[in-house]
């Protein structure tokens, strides 16, 4: 029994479990099936029998391709229209040098500009009706004035969006033209000029007296035929090498930044300011508090440019005021009132200083060609505008500003 026993179990394991090559002659056999599967099988002669009646194995040699004759005509097309694309785009990659040599040239020869940054949201409100003018060296080369006064303005526009547009594209040219006109008048007296002027072009614009005045369809325009009952806040600051001069009309608001300390460089116009209360009383009008004091219970501003539905109430002459300009001064922070309703004057000069003083920490020695390469505060001082104006509006939007926010923050530091 038991040697059936054996007998069995010796047959089974030969049937069900067949002994397994070595490790070496199973290597070998797969590099022979690695071999046949490179034998071409357009081969027409059969390799010749072995003397024991096995065909031998042929050595399989390496075969270089060679395209067929339509793809090299395709490659040969392909390179005629390379040399085709590169022959047209060679005059226009010279211009683009010659351009950006000219520009290099103007760089040079012109004043330097000043570092800023300027940001302008809609925010929470449905309309953006907030506009903001840049002119670096808006002066132009007038012999009277030097060519190193830049010009900034904020306006805040109320009943919609064209008053604040119109100021954005004439008010710097009046200022202009006014500096150029008056000879020695003082600024007060050019920047009273100028708010004159513009007060006067929107009026015609609103009442249809200036045919050639174009503004494009708005909601108010859909509304009346008329639009009186649009206006918009001016706060503008035309930075001269020795001066800072600031003209306000409205709640818009000019801070300066000395030696850490918040300087407001104007003062906001609101109808319950005992001087404005006085003399809206004395005009005839009343202010009503209605959501706050307003003129006549509507307007939340003594004075804007624009609004003739309310004037003599609501009148466009703007404060005045004249800065000499000190070797601490850091930066000018103009503003709508959408960030000054929630963000006060010490903790936006605290960000805006922050922002320009901030140093990024040294770094290892970079590839020539890697731009990432980290500068001195100095140096990029107008990435450090653009920072201070996104981060004071984002403060001001994380503090639920209702309103239309517009910051511009203008680097006054002095290069060494």
């Amino acid at each position: 029994m038991a040697g059936m026993c054996c007998e069995v179990n010796l047959a089974e394991t030969e049937t069900s479990a067949p002994v397994q090559p070595t490790s070496r002659s199973a290597r070998r056999r797969r590099m022979e099936i690695h071999q046949f599967k490179f034998v071409p099988t357009d081969s027409a002669v059969a390799p010749p029998l072995d003397g024991r009646g096995k065909r031998k194995r042929q050595r399989c040699d390496a075969v270089v391709p060679v395209l067929p004759p339509r793809e090299c005509e395709v490659a040969a097309r392909s390179c005629e229209k390379l040399n085709k694309l590169a022959g047209e785009v060679e005059p226009e990659a010279k211009q683009l040098r010659v351009s950006a040599s000219a520009v290099a040239t103007e760089a040079e020869v012109a004043p330097d500009f000043p570092k800023f940054g300027m940001t302008s949201v809609c925010g929470r409100r449905r309309d953006m009706e907030d506009a903001v003018a840049i002119h670096p060296s808006f002066s132009g080369l007038s012999p009277n004035f030097p060519s190193g006064m830049h010009f900034f303005g904020v306006y805040d526009g109320h009943g919609c969006s064209h008053v604040a547009t119109k100021c954005r594209d004439r008010m710097h040219e009046i200022v202009k033209d006014e500096l150029q006109t008056g000879g020695s008048s003082s600024w007060e007296r050019v920047m009273c000029e100028s708010f004159s002027k513009m007060d006067k072009e929107v009026g015609d614009c609103s009442s249809g007296r200036d045919s050639t005045c174009c503004v494009s369809a708005c909601r108010c325009e859909l509304q009346t035929p008329q639009c009186d009952a649009v206006g918009s806040t001016a706060v503008v600051a035309v930075v001269t090498p020795d001066k800072i001069v600031v003209s306000n009309c409205g709640d818009s608001r000019a801070v300066l930044c000395r030696n850490g300390v918040a300087i407001p460089l104007s003062v906001d116009h609101k109808p319950d300011r005992p001087d404005e209360l006085n003399r809206i009383q004395e005009a005839g009008g009343r202010v009503i508090f209605w959501d706050g004091p307003r003129v006549l219970g509507v307007l939340a501003m003594s004075r804007a440019i624009g609004d003739n539905y309310l004037k003599p109430f609501v009148i466009s002459e703007p404060e005045v005021t004249i800065t000499e300009r000190a070797a601490e001064d850091e930066c000018l922070i103009l503003a709508s009132d959408g960030l000054w309703d929630v963000v006060s004057n010490d903790t936006a000069c605290g960000v805006a200083r922050m922002c320009l003083q901030s140093r990024n920490p040294p770094s290892p020695p970079r590839s020539p060609g890697n731009d990432m390469s980290v500068t001195a505060a100095g140096e990029s001082s107008d990435k450090g505008c653009s920072d201070a104006s996104i981060l004071l509006t984002k403060l001001a939007l994380a503090r639920h500003s209702t309103d239309n926010v517009s910051v511009v923050v203008v680097d006054l530091r002095k290069s060494p």
